[in-house]
């Protein structure tokens, strides 16, 4: 067999790598029904399917965003309250940060478990693992830790969420900051928030 033959043989017999992480996260568009005073998001567990998580959690988390009370029926969620296709993006992103995405090597191959009664993301790739359950037992937020909308913060980036957007947290918020890298310490402005998601802008 000569060299050309054998480099063809190899190659073939590799793992297709092409689109790993962006095949894995092709995530569905959220698709929202507003019902009078509820809102459904109506592919829940599609999208719970391509994270290759429970749905009854992504709802969980999704509510727990929101700040609001919401039900699951199996198939579909619904919401009290008004969201948009935005907001239920931007709860999603914070799932797949929190839950779905290695804080050390980036991709998402990773498995959700619970250990000792505390829910632990262990990543299939590099081996690394981190305790994901935050304390909801903390309902009131410190004056240290609340926002404002209209003011000015410093956030230290410490993800990113899948359009690219620097994501922070500050007591009980995320906040999503189109611009910041992850790493980057920035002074951004809250511009709205919804339930325990805050938008801000660079400045």
């Amino acid at each position: 067999m000569d060299y050309t033959a054998a480099l063809d043989r190899a190659q073939d017999e590799l793992p297709d790598s092409e689109g790993t992480e962006g095949s894995r996260l092709s995530i569905p568009d959220p698709a929202g029904e507003t019902d009078g005073a509820f809102t459904r998001l109506t592919n829940v567990g599609e999208i719970a399917d391509a994270l290759d998580r429970e749905t009854e959690h992504l709802h969980r988390h999704i509510q727990r965003a929101f700040g609001t009370s919401g039900q699951f029926d199996g198939e579909r969620a619904r919401y009290n309250g008004s969201f948009d296709v935005a907001d239920f993006e931007a709860a999603i992103d914070g799932y797949v940060a929190e839950f779905v995405t290695c804080s050390e090597c980036g991709l998402p191959d990773t498995l959700l478990t619970r250990e000792d009664g505390i829910e632990m993301l262990r990543c299939q790739a590099c081996g690394a693992f981190r305790p994901v359950e935050k304390n909801t037992t903390q309902t009131v937020a410190s004056a240290e830790d609340a926002i404002e909308e209209g003011e000015t913060y410093d956030l230290e980036i410490v993800g990113t969420g899948r359009k690219g957007d620097g994501v922070a947290e500050r007591g009980s918020y995320t906040i999503f900051v189109p611009g910041a890298q992850e790493g980057q310490v920035v002074r951004a402005i809250i511009e709205s928030t919804s339930g325990n998601l805050a938008f801000a802008k660079l400045v």
